[in-house]
């Protein structure tokens, strides 16, 4: 299950947006509290833009630009020891 690749993993438009939004909201802030502003107002403005940057995301994942595919389940102790051992009956035949 760790080998396997998700076409849309990470890999979408909203998941792109909230990344660099987040990057871009952060450096101002940063930037913001060294160039000697307010540590509490520019923490505060920081938070609140990132909340809704992340509801953007929310919201153009709804409309379709997130995840295609429900995420995949893995698999239970039982399928997993199983799918193990044949495997490993595989490689000794």
């Amino acid at each position: 299950m760790a080998d396997e690749h998700h076409e849309d993993h990470g890999n979408t438009l909203s998941a792109w947006f909230l990344t660099a939004s987040w990057l871009a909201v952060w450096t101002v802030g940063g930037v913001a509290i060294i160039m000697g502003g307010d540590f509490l107002l520019w923490t505060g403005l920081t938070l609140g833009v990132s909340v809704v940057c992340a509801v953007i995301a929310g919201v153009m994942k709804k409309a379709g630009m997130g995840r295609k595919e429900p995420r995949p389940v893995p698999p239970s102790r039982e399928e997993w020891e199983a799918a193990r051992a044949s495997a490993t009956a595989g490689n000794k035949a």
